[in-house]
Order: structure tokens, then sequence, then C-alpha cells
């Protein structure tokens, strides 16, 4: 079978390497890819947004099977355009995507379908939004515990976490009044600042079905001991040890299961990949957000760890018939993925600078190099954005899976390149959470 793959990131890159190892799959497509999809797969210079010119390509190719990684192609509805052509593809509706595609969208179901999530509140417009903030907080020397939050798509910038007064006014008028994210700060939620430590629990549902994955923890801070602006993640390690069996049970129950539910009544059944952020406070975890396709970087060590069939996965889910999937086969050690990164990330950073140790680094036992910000130009590797690898290696402990990773990351090099020295030590604490 040929497989098309959209996206050009980390995961695309992870869904491709893991995709193409199928002896059912002959070819593996990836649009448009980037310099290490293009040495396990083959690119097409396609934008991950151009819903027609991929459903074009799709045609003539006769691809089999489309799986769509990135969120805005989900939002935009590639999934339905694929549909009324007969094409399969994995991946929600553009209805179904709305769970991140509006955060006002899933804080609503999150309500009706009892799922614990933190208190909030919808605006509409700057001065109501602002209005809420000064009533509640008249003195700006009071700790303000608020999170705001663009309702639509902004790049994973679009949530601000607020300590002061003046930083929630700050994220508001950012917002709703100079649109910083345009249409995506049409609406913006103010909600309460949870305390505890996060977790990322991904699913695979048809929309009758559920498989769960092994927990993951990702780290979203730039810089060592969660300092600094969030990214898109700057490493992940799985699994997470501050999800226990009794907590995955629990969130099968309390969380998946009502939200699959909620969705089927809505009419807007979904199937795919659900991603809940979660936050596991002293009162229990909660839902933090939505995400309605795989994590980047989490996708990274899942994947590495996942030796069942993922093709076979995919297609069940699909033909939903998930049900017909035993349980899935994973490689007993654990993963950790180390994102490297260029200088100025997460703002703006250089992009064409030659990457040199790749071939060094996969030399390094049992270490994939996924790519992310890459290109090829001359036959030279080059960095082509913020977040440029993702260094994924397996380790008979967490500690170990550590050390070989950053055993390959001293191997890489570029002028300005970075990482974050501290990931997956959280897995090495005792945790101070959990649930009965």
């Amino acid at each position: 079978m040929q497989v098309l793959v959209v996206g050009n990131g980390g995961r695309e890159h992870a869904l491709a390497w893991k995709i193409a190892q199928s002896s059912r799959v002959r070819r593996v497509f990836v649009a448009p890819g980037n310099a290490g999809t293009a040495l396990d797969a083959e690119n097409v210079d396609i934008p991950q947004d151009n819903i027609g010119q991929l459903v074009k390509f799709a045609k003539n190719q006769t691809i089999d099977l489309t799986v769509v990684g990135p969120e805005v192609p989900l939002v935009r509805g590639l999934v339905d355009a694929l549909r009324r052509e007969k094409l399969r593809v994995f991946g929600p509706s553009k209805a179904a995507a709305q769970l991140e595609g509006s955060k006002v969208f899933c804080k609503e179901l999150l309500r009706s379908a009892d799922v614990p999530s933190a208190e909030y509140h919808v605006f509409r417009d700057a001065k109501s939004a602002e209005r809420f903030v000064v009533d509640r907080f008249p003195s700006d020397d009071e700790n303000v515990p608020l999170v705001v939050k663009a309702d639509g798509l902004a790049a994973g910038k679009g949530v601000v976490v607020c300590s002061r007064r003046r930083d929630a006014l700050d994220a508001i008028d950012q917002i709703a009044r100079q649109r910083t994210f345009g249409e995506a700060g049409s609406q913006l939620i103010i909600e309460e600042r949870l305390h505890g430590e996060e977790a990322s629990l991904l699913a695979i549902t048809d929309g009758r079905t559920i498989v769960t994955l092994p927990p993951c923890q990702d780290h979203k801070p730039a810089f060592d001991g969660d300092r600094g602006p969030n990214t898109g993640g700057m490493g992940a390690y799985c699994p997470a040890p501050l999800v226990r069996d009794d907590m995955l049970r629990w969130l099968d129950e309390h969380i998946l299961v009502p939200t699959v539910h909620a969705m089927k009544r809505s009419r807007r059944p979904f199937r795919g990949v659900l991603y809940a952020g979660l936050m596991v406070t002293h009162q229990g975890p909660k839902v933090l957000e939505y995400n309605v396709r795989f994590g980047d970087p989490e996708c990274q060590p899942l994947l590495l760890r996942l030796r069942s069939s993922l093709i076979d996965i995919l297609e069940a889910t699909v033909d939903e018939r998930l049900d017909e999937i035993g349980p899935l086969d994973w490689d007993p050690r654990p993963a950790v993925c180390v994102v490297m990164a260029s200088e100025g990330y997460p703002r703006s950073s250089e992009r064409g600078l030659p990457i040199r140790g790749l071939d060094d680094a996969a030399q390094v036992p049992d270490v994939k190099v996924f790519h992310a910000g890459t290109a090829t130009v001359d036959q030279q590797v080059v960095t082509n954005g913020g977040r440029v690898l993702g260094v994924t290696a397996l380790g008979n402990s967490i500690s170990a899976a550590k050390l070989q990773a950053y055993t390959a990351v001293k191997c890489i090099r570029w002028r300005g390149a970075w990482c974050r020295k501290d990931i997956s030590d959280k897995a090495l604490e005792p945790s101070k959470s959990g649930v009965s």
C-alpha cells in the first residue's frame, strides 16, 4: 500500500519512519516533509495546509491511507475533503477537531461531560474581560492565579500564565485588542491557574473503542527547572511514573470515556488521536486542554517504544474495528526525547545553518534522531526552524535512556544549538500528587 503523511515536524518524521517499517507498505510520502523524512520516505513539495493540492495528490497517486499530523489541516477540514473523494484518512473531522480548534468549545464540552477541569469564564471583547480581572483583583500587589487563553489556534503561543494583575491585563490586550493571534483572539477564556505536575495522556479511538497509550510527560518551558517562556515542547519521556496504573484506570473512566461519549452525543464522533494535557493536582487529575493529534515531541518516544504495527492500528481506527486489535506490544524499556533548538527559539531563529555530526549521533546505540526544523541545501542538512531535532533514545531505565540521548546530542553541532539539560529528571523525583 501507499501512505501519505501530512506535515513537516518531528512527529511526522516519527510517523513516516514507523509506518515504513511495515512489510505491507510499499511507499511513504510526506508533504512537505523535512531533511529527515527525505531519508526515511519521499518528500512531496505541498504545504500542509493546501487542502486542494493534498487531495489532488492523494487521488492521482492512488494513496491508500493519508495520516494527518498537525492540527491546522485537521481544523481546516482536510479529513472531510479527503473523505468526500472516497479516500481513506486517519484523523478527526473538521467538526470533531474543534476540540482543539476552539478552547471555548472544549471547555463547554468538558463541563457538559462532567470531566474535571479548571473553572473558567468566556469573553468576547477586551473590555468585559478587563473588568472581570479588575473586579476580582482590585490591587496589583495581589497574587493573580489566572490563565488567559485565545480561543483559536495560535501555534502554541496563545496561552499566558499570569501571576500579577498587570500580566492578565497585558494578555487580554494582546489577545483581544491588539489581535496578536488574529482571529484566534475573537473570543478568550480566563480560567483558574491549576497547580501540580503536568502529564500527557494519548489515546487512539474509532469513536467506540479507546486504546490508551502509555502516559508521557512533556517539557514546555524553554529552560532547565521549568523556567522561561513556553515552547512547543523541549523534550518528553515515556512512560511517566507520575501516572500509575490505578491513576490510568481512573483517567480512562473519568476523562477519556466521558469525552468520547460527549463528542458522539454532540454529533461530532471522534476518530483519531485524543490527547489530554493533564495537571495532576492534590485534588486529582484535571484536563488543561485537548489536542486532536499526536503530540510533538511525545510521538517520538511513544513510537520508538511501539513494537506493534502502526499501520494496522491506523487502518483499524479508520475502519471502526479497533476492537479487533489486541493489546499493543511495547518495548519494556523507557524512551527519552531531547529537543535541540536554534538560538532565539521560541522567538525568531536563524535558518540555513549547516548541521554537523548527524552520522555520529546515529551510531549511538538505541538512538534515533528525528528531524523537525531541517532542510537539505546542496546535499547539506541545515536548520529550517526553531525546534530542529528530537534526539530520542531507549534505555533499561529512564536514567539510561537519558544518558544515551544526551550522548547523541553531544555529537551534533550547529552555530547557536542548545537544549534543556534536565529532560526526564522529574521521573526520578518522588511524586507529590496522585489519586486512589
